[in-house]
């Protein structure tokens, strides 16, 4: 794995494990419960990416120092959730979250070209490991996953973002600005979609 997508993946691993923290703890769950949803919110979607991909060892397997840095940040951080909250407004948490859908979609989609697949179905990868984190997380939260509902724009910012990508990648830009840019679009293109309201038709 190149420097830049294992920097990709890292930052992702924690933008998404704390975007699955703060829901356990809307849901009043214990620490258990916290690990568990952060750890499937982090992990969900690189896990189903791997799977596809018929890719050993999963992603996180690979790293153990994730799940285990995941676990260490869901301790230090829960008895200090309160404060936190004072802090952690739902901006900062939307931004989080597009933060997070740009690095793993993007990171997905670079996994996939790497190992030579076909350019839809890197995009296609891309996706699921940005969004289906999130799914399983909903699920587990007893909510309907965001990306099903009608909302504003979601999988279709990491959608587009995987082919600006791409894009750039078969136009022979480097490997950094390529995953700068397509990272860039996806988050742009979301928070775009919630400020204007963007939804795709019914």
């Amino acid at each position: 794995m190149s420097t830049v997508l294992h920097v990709v993946e890292v930052i992702g691993v924690f933008v998404f494990a704390s975007s699955g923290l703060v829901e356990a703890r809307r849901k009043k769950m214990d620490l258990v419960g916290v690990f568990t949803v952060a750890f499937i919110t982090a992990f969900g979607g690189g896990t189903v990416r791997d799977i596809l991909l018929d890719r050993r060892p999963l992603f996180w397997i690979e790293n153990y120092e994730y799940p285990t840095l995941v676990f260490i940040f869901c301790i230090l951080v829960s008895p200090f959730f309160r404060q936190l909250r004072l802090v952690v407004t739902e901006r900062v948490i939307l931004y989080a979250d597009a933060l997070g859908l740009g690095l793993f979609s993007v990171g997905g989609a670079s996994l996939a070209y790497g190992m030579k697949m076909p350019l839809f179905v890197c995009v296609m990868m891309g996706v699921i490991t940005g969004i289906f984190g999130g799914v399983l997380r909903d699920i587990i939260c007893n909510e309907i996953p965001m990306v099903f509902r009608r909302g504003q724009l979601y999988a279709t910012c990491a959608f587009l973002g995987c082919w600006a990508y791409l894009g750039l990648t078969l136009l022979g830009n480097t490997e950094l600005l390529a995953v700068v840019c397509g990272i860039a679009v996806t988050v742009l293109l979301r928070l775009m979609a919630v400020r204007y309201d963007w939804k795709l038709p019914g």
